[in-house]
């Protein structure tokens, strides 16, 4: 069988988007190829090393039939520019050290970002008998810009260097988004583009008859709580006159969120915590609607939420702009308010009605899932590309 490696930043059991994209990913690759993942040893997003990785400087493990080899890293989430350039370039340095002891095949597929992480892949695994693949899941450093975590300066103009680099050197081009194709093809027109949803591979639960509610609507919020998302500053400026608020994951913001509980106890806000991937798609069932929120609108961003809520029958709010908001609109998958709006969230809010969130809505949404959102479907057409 041919071998395939796979090197990322993020992978099971640590959470998020980009871990379960590139775990199914593997899963779907390990049947034509012997796939060879290498991660760091799993630090996101707490900043530290699992408890059951602590004290290793690296690990080499078969699971499911994929070969996953952890490697070092200083693990930090710090605001602290610098400490989280050592982050990275502690993940470089091991991952250079693996390539000097190990053999590596001709496909590899390179996630990105981190920018740092992914120049180290394609500068030093670069062959005219390699094949590089680039999986690009968000435009950086242009999204950094976006976000306030990077200003315009020597840094800045140093990561769009690196970027362009990497476009440049790899074969193939994976991005996520139609916004991400658009911005490689302003860089370069050398590698092959093509476009791979962050579509899920999951179970498509049974959906209950008349399991709406008949009080306040149950809105919930699942997943990462970083600065991008800016849930913190959600819970503060919502209405709740008509809805409660539930809320799952963990991240930087979460005691902040906490602390806002607290103060609030008269407010229908609820914080869970967190839960591991199969008992929240169970757990999701039970509410009204999802929203998806980004605090700022980030260019060639797509959350992949959209997809996995839509095979769960779960309305959406969509509140964070860009293209995703074509996707929810196009394919009928609930309500769009205006990005950094709040004033119009909150009249969208007031303006859903318990009755609109029915089963009839919920089948529609997950029927779509079903035609528009197949993984395998993609699957297939990537392999034809690979």
């Amino acid at each position: 069988m041919k071998k395939l490696m796979i090197i990322t930043s993020y992978f099971p059991p640590e959470i998020g988007a980009a871990s379960n994209r590139i775990y199914h990913l593997a899963e779907g690759l390990k049947n034509d190829y012997d796939v060879n993942i290498v991660t760091p040893l799993p630090n996101y997003p707490t900043g530290k090393i699992f408890a059951a990785y602590k004290g290793k400087f690296s690990l080499k493990t078969e699971e499911n039939g994929i070969t996953i080899n952890r490697l070092w890293i200083y693990a930090s989430v710090s605001k602290n520019k610098f400490l989280r350039l050592i982050a990275m370039l502690s993940y470089s340095f091991s991952l250079i050290w693996f390539f000097m002891w190990h053999k590596i095949p001709n496909k590899v597929i390179v996630q990105s970002p981190p920018l740092l992480v992914s120049f180290t892949c394609m500068f030093f695994l670069r062959s005219k008998k390699r094949k590089l693949i680039l999986n690009v899941s968000d435009l950086w450093p242009s999204a950094g810009l976006e976000l306030g975590a990077l200003k315009e300066g020597f840094a800045y103009r140093l990561l769009k260097k690196l970027e362009a680099f990497n476009y440049k050197k790899a074969d193939l081009i994976l991005g996520q988004s139609n916004e991400i194709l658009t911005h490689i093809k302003t860089i370069t027109t050398k590698p092959e583009l093509f476009l791979y949803r962050n579509f899920p591979e999951i179970k498509y639960p049974k959906l209950i008859e008349n399991t709406s509610s008949k009080g306040k609507i149950k809105m919930v919020y699942a997943g990462l709580l970083g600065v991008a998302q800016g849930i913190h500053k959600l819970c503060k400026e919502i209405n709740y006159e008509t809805i409660e608020f539930h809320i799952y994951g963990s991240g930087a913001e979460e005691e902040a969120i906490k602390n806002l509980i607290d103060s609030n106890k008269d407010l229908p806000l609820y914080f869970h915590g967190r839960v591991n991937r199969a008992e929240l798609h169970q757990v999701l069932l039970k509410y009204d609607i999802t929203i998806i929120p980004l605090l700022n609108r980030i260019y060639g961003s797509v959350p992949s939420k959209i997809f996995e809520y839509a095979k769960l029958g779960l309305p959406m709010l969509y509140f964070g702009g860009g293209e995703g908001e074509d996707v929810i609109t196009k394919h009928k998958l609930g309500w769009i308010a205006n990005e950094g709006d709040y004033s119009h969230l909150n009249k969208i809010l007031a303006s859903i009605t318990s009755e609109e969130l029915n089963y009839p809505l919920s089948v529609s949404i997950q029927e779509t899932a079903r035609l528009q959102f197949d993984f395998k479907k993609q699957l297939m057409a990537l392999k034809n590309v690979i």
